[in-house]
This record gives structure tokens, sequence and C-alpha cells, in this order.
């Protein structure tokens, strides 16, 4: 394991004799010589810090850093130079920031891993290659400027690669690696959690996936700048490739290099995404189409396209669209009026969704006007549908948004819901807290995927390097490229799908999520001004889960089942091709 060079120590000179005021004019002239330099000490330390990040990055260095001038005056003694990292065999670089922080900077090799494997799906042996690798992105002079980490699952044994699907698959966040629909969902192997997706007790173990996709399709997991093992060279480019626009291009111009290195561009092609990857997925449909790339399918697993629909509270439309998921979780609870309790959960929704876009909407409205008789009815039935207090109704003024919710639904019972998956639950230690203290459908999974992938990729693939793996937390702030407003992908998809009638888009929703409300998504593809020819090309798929669908046993194996009669409808028939022909 290399070593982090250690930090030179500042040193200090130890303070004169007390009562020793006789000096020579010698020492005179270096006591205001000494001064001199505290005094700009100050200056030359910010000079310095005004560097760019990249210059003071840690990494291999070819000289040891230069520490800043100690403000104490005196000699100090010569330093002894950091020691340099001792070689890992099959290390893959180190360096950049290390640990949470701008992921920036560093040494990355590019050299693939290469290693071939096995698993059994549907009774069936399948033998396949995994390439792990750095994909190196370039400017217009040539120079690289970030590397995009990938991770591919190819099928051994194919001859004929225009019948071979595959699929570009990614997180969201933004800020998020594929870690979790790779080894949540898709990938060949997988964490072994508890049958609702829960955590189970350390030490956490890894198990073949026999749901993978990797029977349906090959499948290339994407790491996006600012995630995983993926560095931008410097903050400029991170800034630049940290936005809607900068990351479908990054993203966009891996996919196009993976196709060409890999002589895949004859091949179907499909997108999964997850959450803001679904965001991702639908600009990169529109982005690629008019650059010669056409998809014959884009999955969109907890989806938004239209940030308005989540986030918005300038106006009620919100509170409309997150109704039905929060009467969702409160059924799941037994939170709900008994009557409604017995009912299926697809008709209770039907109801609640009446409910929201009739009468709740229409006292929303009202706002100030809204009379008290009415007002009362409309308390009487939030209370049976989301089985909170008539009081806390009144005092939110009818409206209360996520973070609100999930952690009042289970006071009484000192519990937070999640916000991811509304079905998972944690302790509230302290019950005063207004709004939720954390989210434990993130909490409870964070630890077996983290803990299991690093040892995964390292032990199982062979790809050996002492970066820090980002989960989460590499990225700037992102820019979504508009003022007072919200990112929206809507035009690009509908671009994309009028541009190429073939295209098909799944749209994957869990009932207990409200990171992206099923509700709000169909708002949003009711509104994207789609022809009736083009609605035919979009299906659904329901799941009692939450936003993370795959981490539940029965919707985990609901889900392939579902996917693959898409992909099998998404590509093109044997007889329609041979009549082109």
């Amino acid at each position: 394991m290399r070593s982090r060079p250690a930090p030179v120590p500042m040193s200090h000179p130890p303070p004169p004799p007390a009562g020793n005021f006789g000096v020579s004019f010698t020492q005179m002239a270096n006591s205001h010589l000494r001064r001199a330099i505290a005094a700009l000490a100050p200056l030359l330390i910010l000079l310095l810090a005004q560097q760019p990040p990249q210059a003071r990055a840690q990494g291999r260095q070819s000289q040891p850093p230069t520490p800043a001038p100690a403000t104490t005056p005196a000699a100090t003694p010569a330093a002894t130079p950091p020691a340099q990292p001792q070689a890992t065999p099959g290390g893959r670089g180190r360096g950049g920031i290390a640990g949470p922080g701008p992921a920036v900077g560093g040494e990355v090799d590019e050299t693939p891993a290469v290693t071939h494997h096995s698993v059994t799906v549907g009774g069936k042996a399948l033998n396949y290659t995994a390439t792990v690798a750095q994909m190196p992105l370039k400017d217009a002079a040539g120079e690289t400027e970030a590397h995009i980490f990938y991770m591919a699952y190819t099928l051994d044994g194919v001859t004929d690669p225009a019948r071979r699907p595959l699929t570009f698959c990614f997180n969201g966040g933004p800020g998020s690696a594929s870690i979790w629909v790779h080894m949540g969902g898709m990938g060949p192997r997988s964490p072994k959690l508890l049958p609702d997706g829960g955590m189970p007790p350390p030490p956490y173990e890894l198990k073949d996936n026999p749901d993978t996709w990797l029977d349906l399709t090959d499948l290339v997991f994407i790491d996006p700048v600012g995630t995983g093992y993926s560095r931008a060279k410097n903050v400029e480019v991170a800034h630049r490739m940290n936005g809607v626009q900068g990351d479908i291009q990054s993203v966009g111009e891996f996919m196009r290099m993976y196709l060409v290195r890999n002589s895949r561009e004859i091949s179907p092609l499909f997108i999964a995404g997850e959450s803001y990857g679904t965001f991702r997925a639908a600009g990169l449909a529109g982005y690629l189409i008019d650059r010669g790339i056409a998809f014959n399918g884009v999955v969109l697993i907890g989806t938004t396209l239209n940030l308005e629909t989540i986030w918005s509270r300038s106006d009620d439309l919100v509170y409309e669209l997150e109704l039905p998921t929060y009467a969702a979780d409160a059924w799941y609870h037994k939170k709900i009026a008994p009557d409604l309790q017995r009912k299926d959960l697809k008709s209770l929704l039907k109801e609640v969704e009446s409910f929201s876009t009739g009468e709740y909407a229409a006292a929303l409205s009202k706002g100030d006007d809204l009379p008290a008789a009415e007002r009362k009815a409309v308390i009487d039935k939030l209370v049976r549908y989301t089985g909170l207090e008539a009081r806390y109704i009144d005092e939110s003024n009818l409206r209360f948004d996520v973070s609100h919710f999930t952690r009042q639904l289970l006071r009484d019972r000192h519990q937070t819901i999640g916000r991811y998956d509304g079905r998972l639950v944690g302790p509230s230690a302290l019950n005063v807290g207004e709004t939720s203290d954390f989210d434990p459908s993130s909490s409870l999974i964070t630890p077996p995927f983290t803990a299991m992938f690093t040892n995964y990729v390292r032990n199982e693939l062979g790809y050996k390097t002492d970066l820090y793996y980002f989960p989460l937390g590499g990225i700037q702030p992102w820019d979504y490229g508009v003022q007072n407003g919200f990112g929206d992908t809507t035009s690009l998809l509908r671009g994309a799908m009028t541009k190429n009638p073939y295209m098909k888009v799944m749209v994957v929703a869990g009932y207990f999520d409200l990171a992206t409300p099923y509700y709000a998504v169909e708002h949003t593809f009711n509104h994207m001004g789609l022809n009736p020819e083009m609605h035919k090309n979009i299906s659904w798929s329901f799941y009692q889960a939450g936003h993370m669908l795959y981490i539940d046993g029965d919707s985990h194996t609901k889900l392939k089942r579902d996917v693959g009669e898409f992909i099998s409808n998404s590509l093109p028939k044997r007889d329609e091709q041979s009549r082109d022909r």
C-alpha cells in the first residue's frame, strides 16, 4: 500500500532567555530583518493560497511542495523530503484530492484490467468478460482534460455485434457514481441485503445476481466526471463538466468513443439511467441523435425530467403531485383510515390521485380565500389519506413537504421514514425535530454497497488503485444552466423521439419513492406535447418499492422481467430486417 507523503512540520525556534537585553548591532539588524519577514508572511501565505488548486493537489511530484514561510523568525533546520509513495502491484495511480472534496487532479493509468467470469442466469451459465478502465477525454488541442472510469461486461462468444444489444448505465445525483444500479440491479454481482433492501449486519457478503441484465444486453457502467474514480484535470475543467450541458457533453463523448474503440456502432443501443440519471439520459438521447447516434430504447428508473415538478414551492403543483406517494407510504405503515387500509394499493392511489388534482388542487388555488367549511372538508380527507393529525395539517396550511412528512408520519413511534424508500425506517433519538435528521433509506444501504464494491473491483476484477472512490461528494456546485428557474430536459427527449420514431421509452416508478414521486413523472409525460403515436412508444412499469426499487427482492425480479420484455419490443424484428434488405 502506498503511503501518503507525510506533512513537513513547521519548525519554531526556542524563545530567547528571559532578561537577555544586551544585543550587538548584528543582532539588532537580524532582529529588524526577522520582524520584516514576519510582517510579510501573511501576504505571502495569501498569495500561495490563491494558486490554482491543482498546483496544491497531493500526488506524485518531482519535488516536494514548498512549505509556507513560518511567521516566527529563526533559521529553520533543513526539512527531510516527504517519503515518496511505494509501488503497489497493479496500482493505477494516486493523487488529486484524497477523500471528500473535489475529485480533481491525480495520476491516472489508462491500462484496462480485463478478467473472465461466469454467472448462472435462468439455469444457464453465461461466460463473460469484465473490462475496468479509464477513458481519456481530450480537448480541441488533443490534451487530456479528464478521465471517465467505466466497467464493461460483455458476453463471450458473440459473433454478430449487430444482434447483441449494448446498454450504457449510470446513476444520478447529480454527483453519484454508478455503484447503485451496477451492484444493486443490473450487474452480475451484488451485495447481500435484507429482503426489503435494508442493511444486514456486517461483515457484508457478495453474491451472484440471478437477475443480472447480462443475458439480455452487454452493460457499460459509467461514472461521470467527479464521481467514482473519474477525475477532471483541474478545478476549471471540473466546473465546466459539472453542470447540465458539460455533463451531457462529456458523457456523450465517452459513449461515442466507447462505440468507436470497441466497434459497437452497429449494435442495438440502449441507455438506462436512474434519478438525475434519467434527466441525463433524456438529454443524451436528444444530444446524440444530432451527432448520428440513435438509440433503440431508453430506460428511466426513478424519473425526473422537469425539476420544477419535484423542487418548486412557488406554486402548489408539487404538493398535489406528492400527495399520492404520501398516501402510499401511510398505507404501507398502516396509518390511514381503517376502511382505506383494507383497499389494495392501486385502488387507493386512484382515489387519492382524483382528490389531489380535483378537490385538493382547487382548495390550494384559493389560498387565503378558502372558506372555513371547505378547509375543514379538505383537512378531514387529508387526515384519512396521510395519517397525519388534523391540527398538524391545519397549522401547515394544508401544505407539507417531504422532509416534514417523513419525520411526522411515525413520530408517535419515534421513527423516521425514508425519502428514497418510505418503507424503510430509522429511529429518531430526539423526537422533537421538525424535519428528518437523516434518510434511513440512504444510510441503510450505503455501507454494504460501498464496502463490497471497492473490494470487488480490486480483488475480483483486478483493478488496483489508491485513488479515493467517490460514491457521492466529488463534484463542484452543479450548474443547472438556469436562473430563477429549474432544469428541464423534456424538450431534448421529445426531440429525440421525433427524430427517431423507432426509439422506445420505458418509465420505471416505485410507489414509495418520495425523491421522484410517480405522479410527478406522469404529469411530466402528459405535458410534453407528444402526439398520440409517440405515446405508443412509452411503456410504464410500477412497483411496490422505492426509488432504488431493485433493492427490494420481489421488485428486483420483476424489473428484470419487465426490462427483458422492453428490450425485446425495442429491437427490430428479423422479418422486418430481411424485408428492408
